[in-house]
């Protein structure tokens, strides 16, 4: 079966959407979140918020997620990762500033069974109180 032609519209005469946003990695490396460790944190609810200013010229926005053991075994640290992963995809282009470090740590027993909708307002709170002490 081969696949339907496209129209003339739709073959690449207009120009491809050019997004504005800063691109969004993740920390790999012990000495960045040891360095966001040492600045500005937030608490909340949900999860504790570590966040700081790299200071360079580049506009990425990093982001690191951990949770210890205090959270469970590794199946549960695993899924409030997840669940982390995923409100930082929903909340933080939205709040976050270019140039920044994050690292988002889940709390005990709260992070796993906490309402998906209460952890998004939770780090959008941390992200516009952690901005708003600069």
């Amino acid at each position: 079966m081969t696949p339907p032609e496209a129209s003339l519209e739709t073959r690449g005469h207009m120009p491809p959407a050019v997004l504005s946003c800063p691109a969004v990695t993740v920390l790999r490396h012990r000495a960045d979140f040891l360095r966001a460790a040492r600045a500005l944190r937030r608490g909340t609810d949900g999860m504790l918020v570590q966040a700081r200013d790299r200071g360079d010229d580049d506009p990425t926005i990093r982001v690191g997620y951990t949770c210890s053991k205090k959270i469970g075994n590794a199946v549960a640290r695993n899924r409030a990762k997840r669940r982390l992963r995923a409100v930082a995809a929903e909340t933080l282009l939205t709040g976050a500033q270019p140039g920044w470090d994050y690292v988002l740590i889940g709390r005990p027993g709260v992070t796993i069974d906490r309402d998906f909708t209460a952890l998004k307002g939770d780090l959008a709170y941390a992200l516009r109180k952690i901005h708003s002490e600069r």
